[in-house]
């Protein structure tokens, strides 16, 4: 064999195991599943599975898990920055708290043309969010226009205080 074919070989050796590594990079839901479930359950409770299509990087340390209130948990990962919000159901019968958002209009807007907005994405498996420019004044409960940080995005979404937004389905 030629050095050149025994040095492609090497190469593609030693490039496999790292092909390897980096389908194992994600994070391991499953076992955050069964924390979630065990918190949960302590607060006779039961969480929403995990949506698997999200790729966070594993974290290096064992993920936390906090109760925000009696209807959501937190799954953070503090050495790598990222953070879940993930929904419980109650007991059967129990219905649904009514979204924090859902206040009436106050009289002073809580956001004014050109704050920096954190706009949240809540389904029932995950939460998103991310920054954007509010294009005009707002007051909680109001849909109000923002462009995203590349000024080129525009949406709309409902205020639900001072700096913070809520986009709906």
């Amino acid at each position: 064999m030629s050095r050149k074919i025994i040095a492609g070989l090497a190469a593609c050796a030693i490039a496999a195991p790292n092909f390897a590594d980096a389908q194992q990079a994600t994070e391991d839901w499953q076992t955050i599943d069964t924390l979630t479930a065990t918190v949960a359950n302590a607060l006779g409770r039961t969480a929403t599975p995990i949506d698997r299509r999200i790729k966070l990087a594993r974290c290096p340390e064992q993920a936390s898990i906090t109760a925000i209130d009696a209807h959501t948990l937190a799954v953070r990962c503090d050495a790598l920055g990222w953070r879940l919000r993930v929904p419980m159901t109650g007991p059967a019968g129990a219905a649904p708290a009514a979204a924090s958002y859902a206040r009436p209009a106050q009289s002073t807007p809580v956001i004014r043309r050109g704050d920096n907005v954190r706009v949240t994405i809540d389904t029932q498996s995950y939460s998103i969010s991310y920054g954007a420019i509010a294009a005009e004044d707002g007051r909680v409960g109001e849909t109000i226009a923002l462009k995203g940080e590349d000024n080129k995005s525009k949406l709309s979404a409902t205020v639900t205080g001072p700096g913070r937004a809520v986009l709906h389905d």
